[in-house]
């Protein structure tokens, strides 16, 4: 019998014995020590974000990391750092808020290390202090007996150096806008490193690229639909951390654990690679809108159930083969091309005139500051959009003087308020001041304006101007967007007693209580008529892209209190800012960008978070969710911004356990 994939479990710990070459007693473990000699590797259900259960072999001595990336190139799935593992939906604690999802605390208790277990045991062995700095060096491992756990007795982390101001008791880590060594893009692993796997031979990958239209109805009954933005804070909680082992977590052999896509920054979709990912990414946020976890207008959720539609239409069809004898040389023209263009600029960018100038742009629009207690009225100004500055006038006589009102777009927030049928096109912005966010609605008159305007504010909003290669791109995508909801005369081929619909698997209940069963029917047909001749993996991508536009897309909450506040706080955390919102409407209070961020502190001890800006420092402890969950959020969101295509695809684990590791081993 091969013993060499065992090891040593030690159940009083709640951890492995992994240093082999170390005694028993350097270890720690005395003579009434019971210890399990068991398999590292284990059978894990894993249940995928269509809801499909798999079977598979996992490590579960080593990081969850790991077991993350053994999955996914398991599964055939690219980047698995974009991934992430979840407990099981525990109704009764969430509703509650018992443990993790508690937002207050008991007299007396004190808050536990954020590596402590459900069983209070000591952290996990053996433990390694947090890196320096991000300049590519690393902090020798420091050995550490088991009684003596350094998570509770040390809130710094040894051979880190505070940062001036950086209260004591914090560990510190600095932002980093580029790293100079691998890319942290792809994993190495690949499919023909499990051959014991059932997809290893890629003949089952089909099943997961395009999946059941109706799962069974005992998966669908697992999925928990918030009431309210408290609910989604505690679906947070149940993330497992990323730098432990599955067993120190209480996953244990057999149990079923979610897979889902963690951080919403999705990072070089290829249809021909990433079948089975764009197939996740797309039931991830199919369900994420029919359980109401993000809400969209009457007119969205029409165009999303089109998109749907035509997916499942298209997935009972044969489907192209996109492995073909040409693939080599698309591969070639596709790079050529791309060399082209970052040598010389595209030609729709050469066309563009004076390379020398930033575009800019000059419209009539309509302005309105929302106040209390005032009815919305509407008045006509000309606006004139320079840089990332806004700026209107009584006329364009007087764009030449003082304006009105000029404002800086840089780090506001970009809202839409579209309404196809009744000629809505506005743009509401949250532009931060010394008080807080200052309110301004903008509304265009036609789709075409809106596009180019919306475009010009989002890039502004992240401290790009129009001259930036993306503006044309962002403004077909808004356009895009828009044309997929405008109603148009149902194809004579579409028939409705061909097509049998059950709406409840289209739209959310919101949708289904407010119309009858027919009506919405006849309305998805009707909105099919714009996505039915899109191929299958086209309205995949459409319905990612129209979930990626909507306002709450890629926001994850976490119930906070700032310090200095008795009231708690929403704590918004998404791929390129924090957020602090309203607990009970959502509304974006005021907004800071990783952009401006020059490093985060943790202190284990209290359980704080403090994160250094530019012009301010903000603080918060998390309430309804281990503080580790935040830290790896933020941590994870900067390793995935300094991916490039232009850098060697190979995931540098060392660099993500830094960011995101905290007080865990590396």
């Amino acid at each position: 019998m091969d013993w060499s994939d065992h090891g040593f479990w030690w159940p009083q710990r709640n951890s492995w014995l992994l240093r082999t070459h170390w005694t028993l007693d350097k270890c720690g473990v005395q003579a009434d020590a019971q210890l399990h000699f068991t398999p590292t590797h284990k059978n894990l259900r894993v249940q995928l974000p269509d809801l499909q259960l798999v079977d598979l072999k996992v490590d579960f001595s080593y990081m969850a990391f790991n077991a993350i990336m053994s999955v996914c190139a398991m599964l055939g799935i690219r980047h698995p750092e974009e991934l992430s593992f979840m407990k099981k939906v525990d109704e009764r604690t969430l509703k509650r808020g018992e443990k993790r999802g508690s937002f207050k605390k008991k007299k007396g208790e004190k808050y536990s290390s954020p590596a402590s277990s459900a069983n209070n045991s000591d952290a996990s062995y053996p433990t390694t202090p947090t890196p320096s700095m991000m300049d590519g060096t690393h902090t020798t491992p420091r050995s550490a007996s088991m009684p003596g756990s350094p998570y509770r007795s040390a809130p710094h982390t040894p051979g880190t150096p505070l940062t001036p101001g950086t209260p004591s008791g914090y560990n510190t880590y600095p932002r980093v806008p580029s790293y100079n060594g691998t890319s942290p893009v792809s994993s190495s692993y690949s499919l023909s490193s499990f051959p014991d796997s059932p997809y290893s031979d890629g003949s089952n990958l089909s099943a997961l690229s395009i999946s059941p239209a109706k799962p069974s109805s005992e998966a669908v009954a697992t999925l928990h639909r918030p009431k309210n933005y408290v609910e989604r804070a505690r679906l947070n909680s149940l993330w497992l951390n990323s730098s432990r082992s599955l067993m120190e977590q209480g996953i244990r052999e057999n149990d079923i654990i979610l897979l889902r896509f963690k951080y919403y920054s999705f990072f070089d979709l290829n249809p021909k690679y990433d079948a089975v990912r764009i197939n996740q990414i797309y039931e991830q946020a199919k369900w994420s809108l029919l359980t109401e976890g993000i809400e969209c207008t009457e007119e969205e959720a029409m165009m999303f159930a089109a998109l749907q539609l035509q997916v499942n239409l298209q997935s009972a069809m044969p489907q192209p083969d996109m492995n073909n004898a040409n693939d080599s040389a698309d591969d070639i023209d596709a790079a050529l091309t791309d060399l082209q263009v970052s040598l010389e600029g595209s030609a729709k960018n050469s066309a563009a005139g004076d390379i020398t100038q930033i575009p800019e742009l000059a419209d009539w629009l309509r302005f309105f500051k929302p106040k209390k207690f005032t009815l919305k009225s509407y008045k006509r100004y000309w606006f004139t959009f320079k840089d990332t500055h806004l700026a209107y006038y009584h006329s364009p006589e007087e764009a030449s003087g003082a304006p009105i009102m000029r404002v800086n777009l840089r780090g506001c927030e970009v809202t839409p308020d579209v309404n196809i049928s009744s000629e809505k096109y506005c743009i509401k912005l949250l532009i931060p001041s010394t008080e807080g966010m200052n309110e301004v609605w903008i509304r265009a008159d036609s789709e075409t304006q809106y596009a180019r305007w919306m475009a010009a504010c989002r890039l502004a909003a992240k401290g790009k101007t129009m001259a930036d290669a993306t503006y044309e791109s962002e403004v077909q995508s808004i356009t895009n967007f828009l044309g997929l909801q405008h109603p148009k005369e149902p194809v004579p081929s579409v028939n409705i007693s061909n097509i049998n619909i059950e709406p409840q698997d289209f739209v959310s209940q919101r949708h289904v209580k407010k119309f009858k069963a027919k009506s919405l029917t006849a309305r998805i047909l009707e909105a099919h008529a714009n996505v039915a001749n899109l191929a299958l993996m086209e309205a995949k991508l459409n319905y990612i892209r129209a979930w990626q536009a909507l306002p709450e897309f890629g926001i994850t909450h976490f119930v906070v209190r700032f310090r200095g506040n008795k009231k708690e706080d929403l704590l918004g955390v998404a791929f390129n800012r924090i957020m602090r919102m309203d607990l009970h409407t959502g509304d974006a209070l005021k907004t800071w960008r990783y952009n401006s961020m020059k490093h985060w502190n943790v202190n284990w001890e209290v359980k704080e978070v403090l994160v250094q800006f530019e012009d301010e420092q903000v603080s918060f402890a998390c309430l309804s969710a281990d503080c580790k969950i935040v830290h790896e959020f933020i941590g994870g969101y900067i390793f995935n911004s300094m991916r490039s295509k232009d850098q060697n695809q190979t995931l540098n684990e060392e660099l993500f356990h830094k960011l995101t590791g905290g007080w865990e081993t590396i």
